[in-house]
């Protein structure tokens, strides 16, 4: 380096391009984004650039006096104004300084200085080389030569990373869609239990299932998103005579491909989301469910009465979501789901078939708690899991009918409390009422609640374990023919491990215990196993 000294102080040019390369490398070789969120590396990965707020570049340097931070008395102010004026190779930062303090490396001298030399020979080139003395270019020839294998090394990253971008565009997805997927595969069987209802319990072989899904989640604007999930499910719950116990992730047995899931959500003002739902729409797509164990299946709870308030299984298909934030701690949630809105013949549509309406206010005080206070008003949809009666399930053909139209009010208060990063109690309670319209015309009421603890990160961070304690819907009174209330009462106790072998990979195992399913004190107790493995990418 002690040649490199002598030719900078033996030139105004040299000298004015050392403070050039200082600076202008940074003003220049930074590729320009919106904003810069973590420390950007040049030339080396050992050198970081620190405390850099703006990264566009400003309009072409005419005057020094441009630059806010350089002084007449700055001992290198009449080498940047030579430089300015002669070569007009300088830049600065958008806020107008220069930052001619700043330390630098060989790397970046070198790119400031192969700058400055495209300069000159734009010059030159422009019958404008006059300009250019020849103690100036025999000292830039010698700068060039010194830092001949910095400028080699730069020119070969520059086009290693030039060949790199080139591949990624030719070979990306989209320049809008996330391709992402999951693979759901289970292991169940039922381990205790002969007979429920007066009939033997058949369906007691080990089975093995698999839900597999692919999403793409496509924005246009960064602020609004399209869902498309397409998927096979051919996972079967065992069939105990009773819906109670059913698994949140069974599908229809089939391995036929199916789209899913598909709705566009975009945001309306500041504090509100929209989303319209094409098809699969659910409690979850339009509200907070408040439970730790609400994984979709794929994760938390193996069950669908772990999973969420039963309650919220009278909503489903497609239809409209309305968010409004009023606070952080405060929110309301209204959706419109129709399961017939694509059937055109009579007593079906959007609105002539099979709906459900929600409205929920969510509240957190904290950031340990939230509460949902929930209202769910729906025409024809069942509830999901509880007894034969809770879930009308044998309705229609005690009546001597194809179908029973009935309408439901539901009422539901759900609550998470985090005693500790560790410890998380939570909890439901719902009140469905419901009124059959056909047949055998009468009034129904149902109860369903749940106490559940989780256990976050325990043994590891991203394991979970649960708890889950509560009575399945049961019907506590009822004045339609055919459809008699629950005399007894079944406890439905779950317990689940879910460990997190890799940040793709978890697996769960866990245990649902039965007493006296379907509310019948008659029925021997029933114990399913359950073995989930979820593989994500």
């Amino acid at each position: 380096m002690q040649k490199s000294w002598k030719y900078l102080l033996a030139s105004p040019a040299a000298c004015s391009m050392m403070l050039f390369a200082a600076n202008a490398v940074f003003a220049q070789e930074i590729p320009t984004t919106s904003k810069i969120s973590e420390p950007q590396v040049v030339a080396s990965p050992a050198n970081k650039i620190e405390n850099i707020t703006q990264d566009r570049v400003m309009a072409q340097v005419t005057s020094v006096s441009q630059l806010s931070d350089v002084q007449p008395t700055d001992w290198a102010f009449q080498a940047l104004q030579s430089l300015v004026e002669r070569y007009g190779c300088i830049a600065g930062y958008p806020n107008g300084t220069y930052r001619g303090n700043r330390a630098m490396t060989r790397y970046e001298f070198a790119a400031g200085l192969n700058a400055c030399l495209d300069r000159v020979n734009e010059l030159i080139a422009t019958a404008t080389g006059e300009l250019v003395t020849k103690a100036d270019l025999a000292t830039l020839q010698k700068l060039q030569e010194e830092f001949s294998a910095e400028l080699a090394t730069l020119r070969g990253r520059v086009d290693s990373l030039e060949a790199r971008t080139t591949e990624l565009e030719a070979n990306q997805f989209s320049t809008t869609t996330k391709l992402q997927g999951q693979i759901v595969a289970v292991v169940s069987d039922v381990f205790s239990g002969n007979n429920v209802n007066g009939a033997e319990i058949t369906d007691k072989n080990t089975t093995l299932g698999a839900r597999a899904r692919i999403e793409f989640v496509t924005s246009f604007t960064g602020k609004d998103t399209l869902f498309t999930r397409i998927q096979t499910d051919n996972i079967l719950s065992p069939d105990i005579g009773t819906p109670e116990g059913n698994l949140f992730f069974a599908g229809d047995g089939t391995n036929d491909g199916f789209i899913d899931a598909l709705y566009y959500a975009f945001p309306l003002g500041k504090q509100t989301q929209v989303k319209l739902i094409a098809n699969a729409g659910a409690a979850d797509d339009l509200t907070n469910t408040v439970n730790l164990f609400d994984g979709d299946g794929s994760f938390g709870a193996l069950s669908t009465f772990g999973t969420r308030n039963p309650i919220y299984g009278q909503i489903g298909g497609a239809g409209l979501g309305i968010t409004h934030d009023f606070s952080d701690k405060l929110a309301l949630s209204l959706g419109y789901l129709s399961g017939t809105a694509n059937n055109p013949a009579p007593k079906n549509g959007l609105f002539d078939g099979a709906y459900g309406a929600l409205a929920q206010l969510t509240i957190k005080p904290s950031d340990r708690i939230t509460v949902g206070l929930t209202y769910i008003n729906s025409y024809k949809q069942p509830l999901l899991t509880g007894s034969n009666a809770a879930t009308f399930t044998n309705l229609a053909a005690s009546q001597g009918l194809e179908d029973v139209a009935f309408s439901s009010n539901s009422y539901g208060v759900q609550a998470s409390i985090g005693l500790s990063d560790k410890f998380v109690v939570g909890g439901w309670a719902g009140y469905t009422t419901s009124r059959t319209l056909s047949g055998s015309r009468g009034d129904v009421d149902i109860w369903n609640y749940a106490l559940t603890l989780g256990f976050p990160d325990l043994g590891k961070k991203g394991n979970l374990a649960g708890i889950i304690a509560g009575v399945e819907p049961r019907v506590t009174s009822s004045s339609v023919a055919g459809l008699a209330e629950d005399n007894d009462t079944s406890y439905h106790l779950e317990a689940f491990y879910q460990y997190q072998v890799s940040d793709n990979i978890t697996i769960t195992p866990g245990i649902i215990w039965l007493t006296s399913p379907d509310h019948n004190n008659n029925n021997d107790d029933v114990v399913i196993g359950a073995l989930r493995t979820t593989f994500s990418f």
